[in-house]
């Protein structure tokens, strides 16, 4: 089916100011869609109230406007021009908040502007905690024992009825109260007044908390044929109980099993398809219990997110611009992919190398706040890597996180108390997968980790092997003397010269002056 021809004029919703939580993602996305747009002919009109950034840039889209995103701004817009449709998937949380505002007041139907993209009644059911854990329900998806709660006193209640450890999820935000998890009654009422005050409407989802699960992450696209395209699955290191943009990411998923993953498909496929009848991007996000593979839905977001700019670089398809193309009427198989340019854009992608994602923190600039990690974003950035394996990716992140470490270890910054060292793995915080292999180094055994983290046995014994490498490198006493073969395995798994050169105590300049043609593959 081609496009739809009705539509002549679009709005785009930015996500307004960069904050911790919704950051410069969707500048990516907003720019990716108003492009997209545009080589289809259609006049594009673009509101964000954030001047610094490109999305806002005059060659962006055709008329840019810089006002406060509010429903006052949006029914001026569409009085100054003739809006034929919004766009609201590509602005975040703060961009489906105001398309929901503005047609619970009426404003799209007077103007007879239509919404692209997602339909209204997709985007009420996945913000509305209880409504979505029972269309979960409906599904025959699972779903953790949960109650929703408008009040204090039924929070209360919900909360007996479940019993502890809980969390609170307020409904409507993307937000999470400071400390979200409650492990005994007397902490629950404070928290629980914090979310309801957080929800814009004053309510919350009292949750039976699946801390240590494992939790993973699916990018799909849908047309309004109902086809349907997964892009990536992204897996935690981290489990459950660490907001996914705090946690270190792993595409693709390293330690599902094949039944498992084909189960998870089935279960996002089957979900998106429930939602509505829309086409665009969506993000699944499941926990599954590592005892026996159960698999839970945690949330939908029927938009693009912070992920999906994850997923687009990390595979090369560019989410946002199809998502933006569907919206319009196209359907997959009608529209080419961007990497071979010769198959359709319905093809999966397939990754033969690893991307290790792992989050940036400043807590330096904020003094007093609390840095343990949790429910509630904090990072401010994040860092990317490729390799071909997932040791390589994970020390090239390690080397770019612009915090004077070389690598995973292995560096000056290597030495931490041994106090400080477990105290650190119990309580997640911004350096837990550094004291992680200091932890193994000191020969902590890999299940007493894996009990205190709940981080996958897989991961960890992966780092082990960079632990074991290096007290084998330790036996040499100069570079010279390092068998090419065992000099190639500590460059696969992302050793740099300077690490090294550490290990061994000799300058840098002396690892990397050694036989260049045994010691550096070409590809390194």
């Amino acid at each position: 089916m081609p496009k739809d021809t009705s539509i002549k004029s679009v709005l785009i919703i930015g996500s307004g100011p960069i904050i911790i939580g919704q950051a410069c993602e969707f500048d990516y996305s907003g720019t990716q869609a108003s492009r997209s747009l545009r080589e289809e002919g259609i006049e594009v009109t673009l509101i964000n109230s954030n001047p610094a950034t490109i999305m806002t840039d005059p060659v962006t889209a055709d008329h840019v406007y810089l006002l406060p995103l509010t429903v006052e701004s949006i029914e001026q817009i569409l009085q100054e021009r003739q809006i034929d449709a919004v766009l609201p998937t590509m602005g975040g949380q703060t961009a489906l908040n105001l398309a929901i505002e503005a047609d619970k007041m009426g404003i799209w139907q007077r103007y007879n502007c239509r919404m692209i993209g997602v339909d209204i009644d997709a985007i009420e059911l996945t913000e509305n905690r209880e409504a979505f854990r029972l269309h979960m329900i409906q599904q025959g998806l699972g779903v953790a024992p949960s109650k929703i709660a408008n009040s204090f006193l039924e929070g209360k209640e919900a909360a007996q009825e479940i019993g502890f450890p809980l969390v609170i999820r307020p409904s409507y935000t993307w937000a999470a109260p400071v400390r979200p998890f409650v492990h005994r009654e007397e902490e629950f009422d404070e928290l629980l007044r914090r979310g309801l005050s957080m929800s814009p409407t004053h309510e919350v989802l009292v949750e039976k908390a699946v801390l240590g699960w494992k939790e993973f992450e699916l990018e799909l696209l849908r047309d309004s044929n109902d086809n349907v395209v997964i892009i990536c699955v992204v897996e935690n290191l981290d489990p459950m109980g660490i907001h996914t943009g705090d946690s270190i990411t792993v595409a693709p998923a390293m330690t599902l099993s094949d039944t498992s993953y084909q189960n998870m498909r089935n279960q996002a496929i089957q979900a998106m398809r429930s939602l509505g009848n829309f086409a665009g991007g969506c993000n699944i996000q499941f926990a599954q219990n590592p005892e026996n593979e159960e698999l839970i839905v945690i949330e939908i977001n029927p938009r693009v997110s912070r992920s999906s700019a994850l997923a687009s670089k990390a595979t090369g398809y560019p989410i946002a611009k199809i998502a933006a193309k569907l919206a319009i009427g196209y359907h997959l198989d009608e529209l080419k992919n961007q990497i071979t340019k010769s198959t359709s854009a319905f093809f999966e992608p397939t990754l033969d190398y690893v991307i290790v994602k792992i989050p940036r923190w400043n807590f330096a600039k904020f003094p007093g706040a609390d840095t343990r990690l949790g429910l509630q974003m904090k990072s401010v950035g994040e860092v990317m890597a490729i390799g071909r394996n997932f040791l390589e990716a994970l020390q090239k992140a390690c080397q770019s996180l612009e915090n004077g470490r070389m690598g995973l270890g292995a560096d000056i910054k290597e030495w931490v108390r041994t106090e400080d060292i477990m105290k650190r793995l119990e309580e997640a915080s911004e350096d837990r997968i550094f004291r992680l292999k200091d932890a193994l180094r000191l020969g902590v055994p890999e299940k007493s980790i894996h009990k205190i983290t709940k981080i996958d046995p897989w991961f960890i014994k992966q780092i082990k092997r960079l632990v074991d490498m290096e007290h084998e490198l330790m036996r040499y006493n100069v570079p010279d003397d390092i068998p090419e073969k065992f000099f190639r395995e500590l460059k696969e798994v992302g050793y740099s010269d300077a690490q090294i050169a550490w290990l061994m105590r000799v300058k840098e300049e002396d690892v990397t002056q050694g036989p260049q043609e045994a010691k550096h593959p070409p590809y390194l």
